[in-house]
């Protein structure tokens, strides 16, 4: 297998800004269980690379160029050449957990922080299952809808204390979907479409309860939001993240995430400058978007580094988190220099890719 960060790595920088790239182990703290049974047809294959569920749409996912991109790495690390065909035949001959550990033990990960909402428990592997697969610590985050869910839809109470105790049953922090439930504009949430899932109102009025249980114990865990692009069921105006600004005013002493951005990157940026409670990520924006130093730079315009935090937001497939832990590393080793000297590069670097993370869920 290759080296991910040395060798052809594509890597920029130079001197001690390279080799905190190449050498620092990065906590991931947005990430998903694997597929337990990964897909055996081509096109299903390359669904795992995009984010839709549409099979017209699998086809075209071998002409993006993130995919072309994806196909090069894969094949460098795989020691194969580099095309689909190649690539994909060392997928099928591998054994899975064996290909599944080579891939996700390249990443140079020391935690992962695992939602449990996704895939479904009997899909995906478990969060320390995936700690294992890697061959790193992880810990759980507990998806707000999942247990709203779970005690029944509208059992506010029951919903708040499961939230109090969260912390106390190992939980680093929570998170909430509501971007794919409605938006997150929770004053405009209506009645909702379908009552076998937390949406519309009693999505709002659900979220509340959390965050109120949450903030009320007086030792409040982070608070992961999703906003940005995503699952195909959301409606992209109402994942700004700047209509959160009312939820993190009213909410002061939680820390609130904001996770994957694209395309309001600037929006995000925007919030982490002005609220000291508010921090944000690239996640699934990286390995997505074709030039990820695009949006790092929108990232530190205006956002201190000590409010970026590293993240894939994997999922399904193992080859993604090797794909985002390089071009992760990459675009910070294009911009970083750009922006600044070497030792503030290096120490940027540093705070991104795991201290910022060890602050915000002090782990």
């Amino acid at each position: 297998m290759g080296d991910l960060f040395g060798g052809r790595s594509g890597i920029r920088a130079a001197g001690s800004l390279r080799e905190v790239l190449t050498q620092t182990p990065a906590v991931d703290h947005h990430a998903h269980g694997i597929l337990r049974a990964q897909p055996a047809g081509l096109d299903e294959f390359r669904a795992l690379f995009s984010e839709s569920p549409d099979p017209r749409q699998w086809a075209h996912v071998a002409t993006a160029v993130t995919y072309r991109r994806a196909v090069r790495v894969l094949a460098e690390h795989l020691g194969c050449e580099p095309t689909e065909a190649a690539v994909y035949a060392r997928r099928l001959a591998a054994d899975p957990a064996e290909y599944a550990a080579s891939l996700l033990r390249a990443t140079n990960t020391e935690l992962l922080l695992v939602d449990e909402g996704f895939p479904p428990p009997d899909a995906g592997t478990s969060w320390q299952e995936l700690g294992e697969l890697t061959g790193c610590r992880s810990r759980p985050v507990m998806r707000i809808e999942q247990i709203a869910e779970s005690v029944g839809i509208g059992a506010l109470d029951a919903l708040g204390q499961a939230v109090a105790g969260a912390r106390a049953r190992g939980y680093v922090a929570l998170k909430t979907i509501a971007a794919y439930r409605g938006g997150l504009d929770l004053d405009a949430l209506a009645a909702p479409v379908r009552t076998d899932r937390l949406e519309g109102a009693p999505l709002r009025d659900g979220l509340l309860a959390a965050l109120e249980a949450n903030q009320a114990t007086g030792d409040p865990l982070p608070v992961q939001v999703h906003t940005g692009f995503g699952d195909s069921d959301l409606l992209l105006p109402g994942a700004r993240p700047g209509l959160l600004k009312p939820l993190i005013e009213r909410f002061r002493t939680t820390t609130f995430v904001l996770l994957h951005c694209y395309p309001f990157v600037r929006e995000a940026g925007w919030l982490a400058h002005v609220y000291g409670n508010v921090y944000f990520d690239l996640s699934l924006t990286i390995p997505h978007v074709a030039r990820p130093a695009t949006a790092m730079y929108e990232a530190l315009e205006l956002a201190p580094a000590s409010k970026l935090l590293y993240a894939s937001d994997a999922s399904r497939t193992p080859e993604l988190y090797l794909l985002a832990a390089r071009w992760w590393r990459e675009a910070l080793g294009e911009v970083l220099p750009a922006l600044l000297p070497e030792d503030d590069a290096a120490a940027a670097a540093r705070m991104i890719l795991r201290e910022n993370a060890h602050a915000v869920y002090r782990l």
